[in-house]
């Protein structure tokens, strides 16, 4: 019996106040090293140095994609359809077929395939803990590069989200122009 081709589907960016979401869809191939599995997390749980390391041995022995939209489109047609719409070009932008897609979190984007939504799935299954990985760094490295154009808000270090200092930040300088508008708060 053939062994089905599992796809994980992940995204980063939901919470964020500022840039984009980005998601994040991997199948690993035939000949991944064991090894690499056991090192997989949920990348809420891996020091930003393990991901970047474990980012270029996910990217080596899979087939992955990733998957944009942007601060705008998320305030034109909100964080749950931008995330879904993400998904879905990440799942395009990988390029190989699989069986089946497991998603983090409780809705499946439209991709053709069957998909699966686990709740937690980026504690629970490796390709979406691979998925998570990708998707966290790719951001994050946007995120750095937004914060070297837009220094004011600390993006480097917030990643966008709504801590503390950001948003005294926002008080201090008023809005970037990659904050989302449909999260600000009179």
């Amino acid at each position: 019996m053939e062994k089905s081709i599992i796809c994980g589907i992940d995204e980063a960016g939901r919470g964020p106040i500022a840039g984009p979401v980005c998601a994040a869809a991997v199948v690993f191939k035939a000949d991944c090293p064991a090894e690499l599995f056991s090192q997989l997390n949920d990348s809420k749980k891996l020091t930003e140095a393990k991901r970047l390391s474990l980012a270029i041995e996910i990217k080596k022995h899979s087939f992955w994609g990733v998957g944009w939209f942007s601060h705008s489109e998320i305030d034109r047609i909100n964080i749950h359809w931008a995330t879904l719409s993400a998904m879905k070009k990440a799942y395009k932008a990988m390029r190989h077929e699989a069986d089946i897609a497991y998603v983090d979190g409780k809705f499946t984007p439209e991709i053709g395939i069957d998909a699966q939504a686990i709740v937690k799935g980026d504690s629970l299954v490796k390709e979406i803990m691979a998925a998570s990985i990708i998707a966290k760094t790719e951001r994050d490295n946007l995120m750095q590069i937004l914060d070297n154009r837009y220094p004011g808000w600390e993006f480097k270090k917030n990643k966008g989200y709504p801590t503390k200092r950001h948003k005294e930040l926002c008080q201090i300088n008023g809005i970037s122009p990659y904050h989302r508008l449909s999260f600000k708060r009179n």
